[in-house]
């Protein structure tokens, strides 16, 4: 439940982000950790291990953001990233970085993750569509031991 508290505050924060249209900008790495600072503050968050799980998702989302972003249009049949909801949008932006760059968590756990977020935050029908771009992706994407 810790990580899936992480993972919420991960939506936030890149919601605030997008909305104050620093998303689709270069920012200086000191730049965001000074953001994210100021989220912290706003939030008052006392556990270490969901600030520090939140702060290397968010961090490694913006990092990759625009490999990520591309695979969502990619996988979304071109579909204009811009259209799609920003909480659907931010959600598979923050999974898609697990699945990419966190070996360490399984990507089942990570597309459930994504789905009861969306199910709380979003709507069924957001649920549905990030568990099928997230799971093709996985499938696609990630080196699976021969059987």
């Amino acid at each position: 439940m810790k990580r899936r508290k992480a993972r919420e505050y991960v939506l936030q924060f890149l919601y605030a982000w997008e909305i104050n249209d620093k998303i689709n900008r270069k920012t200086e790495f000191n730049v965001v950790r000074d953001e994210i600072e100021k989220f912290w503050d706003r939030n008052e968050e006392e556990d270490k291990n969901i600030r520090n799980f939140a702060c290397a998702l968010i961090e490694g989302t913006l990092e990759n953001l625009e490999e990520i972003d591309s695979l969502i249009k990619k996988y979304t049949n071109k579909w204009d990233i811009e259209r799609m909801i920003n909480i659907d949008r931010n959600i598979l932006r923050f999974a898609l970085y697990e699945i990419l760059y966190r070996p360490d968590i399984p990507f089942q756990v990570t597309i459930n993750e994504a789905v009861e977020i969306a199910k709380k935050y979003s709507t069924k029908e957001s649920a549905a569509f990030i568990n099928g771009i997230l799971d093709r992706i996985a499938k696609e994407r990630i080196e699976r031991p021969p059987q």
